[in-house]
């Protein structure tokens, strides 16, 4: 924050020396930001940053619930199906980087099977894809893990009784699983939004550096401080953190509170009732 506040001195001194000492500017890195000559850098990297948000953490609530009810049901080689499913999870985001940065090569895997020429790591949508594609397959599996662990919480004696009652799977998926689940889902998408409006290392590596069409706020405010521009550099980050700040206050305010809250006294009721029938098996014997 104190550094957004000062800007590096340019120039040469009488002695024809580099100046190397900072000024006092006020708000001016903050009003370069928003109209000066960093606001097309800044509008960019802010619309890449919503874009990924949003579209990544869509497609990996969709496809983790997915592999949630996969691995949640009882079949042979369940174990080795959700080991499977959460290695992309467990590989560092710059080993994956790279990972996908040979198959999207022009003369790598995802080429050759679709059978054109698309140049997926140069600046435009197809790198755009390339970004949503390698994220939602490592992190996909992470919103798996924590929707299975809802899932594991609900009582079968609510199924049986839908089952008897008539109701269909699609039924029992709408009127049980979706808002037993609710509260874990809420967490995994605040958690995974708050993940991806920090995204660096993916397309740092699997793009590249200074890429129009993939530069996040993070990546620009690194490239900012890499070139001795640290004011600049410290108000980019400032604003991504107000950012982030903002998106998880409107998120809990809105959804989050009265879910967790539910969530919070489902835990504690359930907590008293075992605790009561410990105390029941305990008189009685």
């Amino acid at each position: 924050m104190r550094e957004s506040l000062y800007r590096q001195a340019e120039g040469i001194d009488a002695n024809g020396f580099v100046i190397q000492d900072e000024r006092f500017v006020g708000l001016d890195n903050y009003r370069d930001v928003f109209t000066g000559q960093q606001a097309d850098l800044f509008w960019n990297a802010f619309d890449n940053t919503t874009f990924f948000t949003f579209t990544t953490v869509a497609i990996e609530i969709i496809l983790g619930l997915a592999m949630a009810l996969v691995m949640h049901r009882a079949m042979r080689g369940r174990a080795l199906v959700r080991a499977a499913i959460l290695v992309p999870w467990a590989i560092p985001t710059a080993v994956s980087a790279l990972l996908w940065r040979w198959i999207f090569d022009a003369d790598g895997v995802a080429n050759a099977l679709l059978g054109r020429q698309i140049l997926w790591t140069a600046d435009g949508p197809a790198a755009k894809a390339a970004v949503i594609i390698s994220d939602t397959w490592k992190t996909a599996p992470f919103i798996g893990l924590l929707v299975l662990a809802g899932l594991q919480l609900i009582p079968k004696e609510l199924y049986e009784a839908a089952h008897v009652d008539g109701a269909g799977p699609w039924r029992q998926f709408r009127a049980i699983t979706l808002p037993m689940i609710r509260p874990v889902l809420v967490v995994a998408v605040l958690f995974r939004m708050l993940d991806v409006l920090r995204m660096f290392d993916l397309p740092y590596v699997l793009i590249g550096n200074q890429k129009h069409s993939v530069e996040t706020l993070s990546m620009l405010a690194f490239n900012e401080a890499g070139n001795l521009r640290y004011g600049p550099a410290a108000a980019f980050s400032t604003l991504l953190f107000c950012y982030v700040v903002l998106v998880a206050f409107v998120f809990v305010k809105l959804l989050g509170a009265e879910v967790i809250g539910q969530a919070a006294t489902r835990r504690v009721r359930h907590r008293r009732r075992s605790a009561a029938r410990r105390s029941r098996k305990t008189a009685t014997t």
